[in-house]
């Protein structure tokens, strides 16, 4: 059971107004503008993993240690700045974001409140520690100035064009069928942050992972509702997207803070992956919904989220190795996949196509007239009448010294 935590002792706290129950009103009001936390000690001592805290995110930020999260999505209030009831073209009324939560006096009273939640976040975040933040046009592009700003170093902007997005009812605008993720270091001289570049690609059909990702809105059974069948929460993101960005920039077992938690999405995700958690919620019926939801989330097998090795990490292995090892013997005429040129094997690893002799990937690029080549992926030898790519005999000894070690 998930149990929520008083962000100023530290402790479980089983009172009405901290155990998330429906209806019930927290003890600390929200401050938007980066007022000073709730008087009182506040214990730093130690991380509450797989815990919602039930607070204003400041507050809440401020009750954790230094450095101590891996990855933080947050998905603050974007201000929407609504004027009024929206309508669709049958008069029927739009269930839009009307909450209190997002509404600020002004864009100042935005602006400070933003610095001083991404200020926390930052002083959270391990040094190698990465930050995502989502937002629309209406707040996106004052939060990468803020970010900029404190001393954040932005990776990628990455575009989330929906599937199903809601037309625009007015007629006088194009329709709004993205949202904006902005992913950032905490500074320029960060640069062991967790990418998974090559498990990315190989999910993506062996093509480099782009920054627009076409993922659906959430909906159906995944869309939680209250007890008279209303979104409980107008802004459920869908776990897909969460699921990309945790499966992209952490590992198993890493913390992962959502400082604006909602209905869960955060913490469902990291439970499915094997990530721990940190939410920090100030309204006690999203709270209580995202402990449900979370505690329904069923764990994935270890070995299906295991991050894939990264090809850089892994043994040298040079062509020779596969030589001396009989994977390929001297005299083995190597051809490209379309058989447009000839290179031989020598028996000291290297190539030959008269009178040029080099390496698999000299040899590769000089047939090709280009500057460079990987000879492993661009090289095949003819096995039992079809064409085997020479990068499978490197991967057979990389099995067998992983067997060896």
């Amino acid at each position: 059971m998930i149990r929520f935590v008083s962000s100023v002792t530290g402790k479980d706290d089983m009172g009405i107004s901290r155990t998330g129950a429906v209806g019930a009103a927290p003890r600390i009001k929200v401050s938007r503008t980066g007022a000073p936390a709730p008087s009182g000690r506040v214990n730093r001592a130690a991380v509450p993993l797989d815990r919602i805290i039930l607070d204003d995110c400041l507050a809440g930020l401020r009750s954790l240690p230094d450095e101590s999260v891996d990855l933080v999505f947050a998905d603050p209030p974007y201000n929407l700045q609504l004027e009024g009831a929206l309508t669709r073209p049958d008069n029927s009324l739009v269930d839009a974001v009307d909450d209190d939560w997002d509404k600020f006096a002004s864009f100042a009273e935005y602006d400070a409140f933003t610095r001083a939640w991404l200020a926390e976040c930052r002083r959270v975040m391990k040094r190698n520690a990465t930050l995502f933040v989502i937002g629309s046009y209406h707040n996106i592009f004052r939060v990468g100035t803020a970010l900029q700003d404190i001393g954040y170093w932005i990776l990628n902007d990455i575009v989330w064009r929906k599937v199903n997005p809601m037309p625009n009812f007015r007629g006088r605008r194009f329709t709004n069928a993205h949202e904006t993720l902005i992913w950032a270091a905490r500074g320029p001289e960060a640069k062991n942050y967790t990418f998974h570049y090559e498990a990315l690609k190989a999910g993506n059909e062996d093509t480099q992972m782009r920054s627009d990702w076409f993922i659906p809105l959430c909906t159906g059974e995944e869309r939680l509702k209250d007890a008279d069948g209303r979104k409980l929460h107008p802004t459920q993101k869908p776990e897909a997207l969460l699921a990309r960005v945790l499966l992209a920039a952490t590992n198993p077992g890493d913390v992962v803070l959502d400082p604006f938690f909602g209905s869960g999405t955060t913490g469902a995700v990291a439970r499915k992956l094997g990530r721990h958690f940190i939410g920090i919620e100030r309204e006690p019926a999203y709270a209580a919904a995202a402990e449900a939801r979370i505690a329904a989330a069923q764990p994935v097998d270890a070995a299906a989220f295991a991050a894939a090795p990264a090809k850089r990490t892994e043994p040298r292995v040079p062509f020779l190795a596969a030589v001396e090892a009989g994977l390929v013997a001297p005299g083995t005429v190597l051809t490209d996949a379309r058989r447009r040129w000839q290179a031989t094997v020598r028996a000291d690893g290297t190539l030959s196509v008269p009178p040029a002799v080099g390496s698999i990937h000299k040899i590769g690029a000089l047939v090709q007239g280009l500057p460079s080549c990987n000879g492993w992926t661009f090289w095949h030898a003819e096995q039992n009448g079809e064409l085997v790519v020479i990068d499978t005999f490197r991967s057979a000894l990389r099995a067998a010294m992983a067997e060896a070690a």
